[in-house]
């Protein structure tokens, strides 16, 4: 009988006969190569220092990761492919197996479970709003019949146009590619507002132009977690993602990487954003939870 490099792996995992919950670990010991999604400006998650060069919070995270696929795999050289997602096309090429693993600034949803896995939750957030300080913006009532940039494919837009609609704002939203392009029509005044998750914000402030102009203002509308996510119904690799992340928050490492890059100066500016541990992240690294947000 003669087996295939897939087959086969899944033998080295001791997992013939259930093809479908190793798929992931097997197609990456096959190809002897791990593709990871980064965002390019989802600041301090994921995001771009030069060229190709992805880094932050969850570039760290998703790092890890790869150590311990190549140690369960036996395999010390597999290859890392990186690829540039976006907000809207992240979940299909999780889905297609395009990538294996996106780590950015994703939120864990019940909408969003039906078609990816997620793995425990490393972040937490709620919607708010970056606007010049000139603007006399202080929360979403200043903002009646005013343009609001929003990046698509974002669970912020859904929130933000629910809320528009129940207290009858007007607000006229306007649709961007990537935060970057939300944050340009902000500073070059064709939006008021840039609606998206406050962590973002203050990460896409710290590196502005001009950042003393500008300030994240407005009730959070909404407290997301964010997780990686991963392929639906492969729960081995799940296992092993939720344990890098987990040890991490046991081992004390997880603070660290946290400190590192919402606490002390990060690139390009070297400019701290100065955000704490939330209340909510605290209690989940104490029992860390993959629950979603309704």
């Amino acid at each position: 009988m003669k087996f295939s490099a897939v087959t086969s792996a899944l033998l080295l995992l001791g997992l013939a006969g259930g093809a479908q919950a190793a798929d992931t670990l097997a197609k990456i010991a096959a190809a002897n190569k791990i593709t990871l999604a980064y965002r390019e400006s989802s600041v301090p998650f994921s995001y771009l220092d030069g060229p190709e060069k992805p880094i932050g919070f969850s570039v760290d995270i998703a790092n890890a990761v790869v150590a311990e696929v190549r140690k369960k795999l036996n395999k010390p050289n597999i290859e890392v492919g990186l690829m540039a997602v976006t907000s809207q096309n992240r979940i299909p090429l999780i889905s297609n197996g395009t990538i294996d693993l996106e780590c950015g600034s994703t939120t864990n949803n019940t909408a969003r479970a039906k078609d990816v896995a997620f793995a425990v939750n490393h972040f937490y957030t709620g919607t708010r709003l970056l606007v010049k300080k000139t603007a006399g913006v202080k929360d979403y009532a200043d903002l009646k019949g005013k343009k609001v940039a929003i990046t698509a494919g974002t669970t912020n837009m859904l929130v933000v146009r629910k809320y528009n609609e129940e207290k009858k704002l007007d607000i006229d939203i306007v649709s961007a590619k990537d935060h970057a392009d939300a944050l340009l029509l902000v500073e070059s005044d064709r939006a008021t507002a840039f609606a998206m998750d406050d962590i973002l914000l203050f990460g896409l402030k710290s590196n502005a132009k001009a950042p003393n102009e500008l300030e994240v203002v407005g009730e959070s509308l909404q407290v997301e977690p964010y997780a990686c996510m991963l392929p639906k119904d492969d729960p081995q690799f799940k296992a092993l993602v939720d344990g890098v992340i987990t040890g991490m928050m046991k081992s004390g490492e997880f603070e660290k990487l946290y400190n590192k890059w919402f606490m002390g100066p990060i690139p390009p500016k070297n400019q701290a954003i100065g955000l704490p541990l939330s209340p909510q992240l605290r209690d989940n690294i104490k029992t860390p939870s993959d629950k979603p947000a309704t």
